[in-house]
């Protein structure tokens, strides 16, 4: 096996980066001088300690982060904490202001179309509407996973995991079109893994993935999401609402208006001045591309509009030919029907101009800042990193400040990448770590 590019290494008792001058001014020093950092020291004594009681004939990575009890198809740290609320009336049992005839769940379902579902879930994301079990929206509505779903579908009441499926019927995989529900319920313990999201739409046409509609901690999200959740996977059903209604002729189902069809290459590139390149960059801007576009989007073709393609395109990772800024019928499909990846903020392509350099990395910390139990902005701010590098999908929510087992794997997955194996890949970042991470 070749040798890894890179270890990780501890710098010298000596090192003036900020983490080294933090450690030597809080850690208290032992009576004999040692070399490198206090902390590095009394865990090169534990390893070597536990070395030598097991006989082993090499040291394991010092202070090795424990890990959660294995359930068998349950990546750890992977479980969505979204514990249920039981049945309840709109407004929650204390009553409030209701409408006519939904005050409490009575088992009917209201007609409603596809759009109007995704529409009304699209309206708690842009309120960014926390999540409660405990708490009732505006809208009377309880501000978790059920009562989201129950808002969606325009329930009489708010129902839980274990009701909703009372109101759909089981449809296979092959059927699920954007305003079904993937539901999981554990009957044994229902705060423990039930969850339920809306079905968005297939992000490609390998049926992989898909946009998830969901209330988790912190607050409402839309995100693309394997198939059919990022735990407890093969237990999540398809349903579809019992009272769903047709849409009218044209209308998209994931709530974009009327649809049209792809008009053809003709009208795309450069010399191109027609209502279709407008409607390409209006769709752009939509899933993110707003900041490729100085004045907006128009109907002559630009570099801009070339871009923000070829952005959307890499974002659902096509390579060569296929991502080449002019959109082709996949690509415009996608678009139309809202359901490729989003543009990464400040994405723009490998051919796109020069951006402003990037802002200096910040200094590294200091190992004794990722280790289990830490909690400080420096976890968050590496976690963030992680996601904007492409090493978030370990992540079920926002990166915090709670060093855990996500964090670990998502810096695991990084070191692998730069073709680092064994002690060098352990998931802890050092200097060298920190540094590619943040560069």
């Amino acid at each position: 096996m070749a040798a890894p590019v890179f270890e990780e290494f501890d710098p010298a008792s000596d090192c003036d980066c900020p983490g080294c001058a933090h450690w030597r001014r809080v850690l208290p020093h032992s009576p004999a001088r040692t070399t490198g950092r206090p902390a590095a020291h009394r865990a090169l004594v534990v390893a070597a300690a536990a070395s030598a009681a097991l006989g082993a004939a090499a040291t394991a990575p010092a202070l090795a982060a424990p890990h959660a009890p294995g359930r068998a198809g349950v990546p750890a740290g992977d479980e969505p904490d979204t514990p249920q609320g039981s049945k309840a009336p709109l407004h929650g049992p204390g009553g409030g202001p209701g409408r006519p005839g939904r005050s409490t769940g009575t088992g009917r379902t209201p007609a409603t179309t596809r759009a109007e579902i995704i529409n009304r879930a699209r309206k708690w994301i842009d309120a960014d509407v926390p999540y409660s079990m405990d708490a009732y929206w505006s809208d009377g509505y309880r501000q978790d996973c059920s009562g989201f779903v129950s808002m969606a579908w325009n329930l009489p009441g708010n129902e839980s995991t274990g009701s909703l499926e009372r109101y759909g019927e089981r449809i296979p995989k092959a059927e699920l079109q954007p305003g079904d529900i993937l539901l999981f319920h554990n009957p044994a313990d229902p705060e423990k893994g039930s969850h339920v999201v809306l079905f968005g739409g297939w992000t490609d046409y390998t049926h992989t993935s898909y946009n998830a509609y969901e209330q988790i901690p912190p607050r409402t999200r839309r995100r693309a999401t394997p198939y059919a959740y990022w735990s407890h996977s093969d237990r999540y059903l398809a349903y579809r609402y019992k009272g769903l209604a047709a849409d009218a002729a044209g209308a998209n189902p994931d709530g974009g208006g009327a649809v049209t069809p792809y008009p053809g290459v003709a009208y795309f590139g450069p010399g191109a001045n027609n209502e279709y390149v407008t409607l390409l960059g209006r769709m752009l801007v939509r899933l993110g591309a707003g900041g490729l576009y100085a004045s907006g989007p128009g109907p002559r073709w630009s570099d801009a509009d070339r871009r923000a393609t070829e952005a959307f395109q890499l974002a659902q990772g096509w390579t060569g030919a296929a991502a080449d800024g002019l959109p082709d019928p996949r690509t415009w499909d996608l678009l139309a029907a809202r359901a490729g990846r989003d543009i990464a903020t400040g994405a723009a392509g490998p051919s796109a101009q020069p951006a402003k350099a990037p802002a200096k990395a910040p200094a590294y910390p200091g190992r004794g800042l990722f280790r289990p139990g830490a909690d400080n902005k420096y976890v968050t701010l590496l976690g963030r990193q992680l996601v904007k590098k492409g090493f978030g999908k370990h992540y079920t929510t926002r990166p915090g400040p709670r060093w855990g087992e996500t964090d670990r794997r998502a810096v695991e997955a990084f070191q692998r990448s730069q073709g680092w194996r064994g002690g060098a890949a352990d998931g802890y970042p050092g200097p060298e770590t920190w540094r590619r991470i943040f560069s």
